[in-house]
């Protein structure tokens, strides 16, 4: 992957609209970044919270729990019983849950989001969402977007997290 250029510079992706290419870029370039920064991270650390800082266990399930939300809300929908359940649990310390089993959850809800970003005519991303049960006001553009920024700003905590974990395993080790 480091040979290749960063996804929006490899051009547009034909199952994406040019309005939401942005959307995909950014979403494509946090899964890449995951994929090879918790390549071989070890399960033991995934809910360790140096310096107080959210776990790595907690950013890939938030990762994921995003972007069904957003998605849902996008859709015109609320949210089920399963997705809050989800939400409350984000985060929640399981020691038999591995790094890879996280990722690939991960890779599970970003499939399902691409195919729902693909769905979406780019003439109603202004159309109105609400957002929970106050039905905050929103767009389906802002919610794609704010999917996209926010799955990008929990990447950068997770790999700020996971360099300290690593470093701290090292030195100790």
């Amino acid at each position: 992957m480091k040979s290749q250029p960063e996804v929006w510079l490899r051009g547009p992706i034909d199952s994406y609209p040019s309005a939401l290419q942005p959307v995909a870029h950014a979403i494509l370039q946090a899964q890449e970044e995951i994929h090879e920064l918790m390549q071989d991270f070890p399960s033991e650390l995934l809910w360790e919270k140096p310096a107080g800082m959210a776990s790595p266990g907690f950013h890939l399930q938030h990762m994921a729990g995003v972007l069904d939300r957003l998605a849902t809300y996008a859709k015109t929908e609320m949210l089920s019983k399963e997705q809050l359940d989800y939400l409350k649990n984000e985060g929640v310390s399981d020691r038999t849950i591995t790094a890879e089993t996280l990722v690939e959850k991960l890779d599970v809800q970003i499939k399902k989001f691409l195919q729902i970003l693909s769905e979406i005519d780019p003439n109603k991303l202004s159309d109105f969402r609400g957002v929970g049960r106050a039905q905050l006001p929103s767009t389906i553009g802002g919610l794609l977007f704010h999917a996209a920024e926010h799955t990008q700003r929990h990447f950068g905590q997770l790999l700020v997290t996971v360099k300290v974990l690593v470093l701290q395993r090292a030195e100790i080790g």
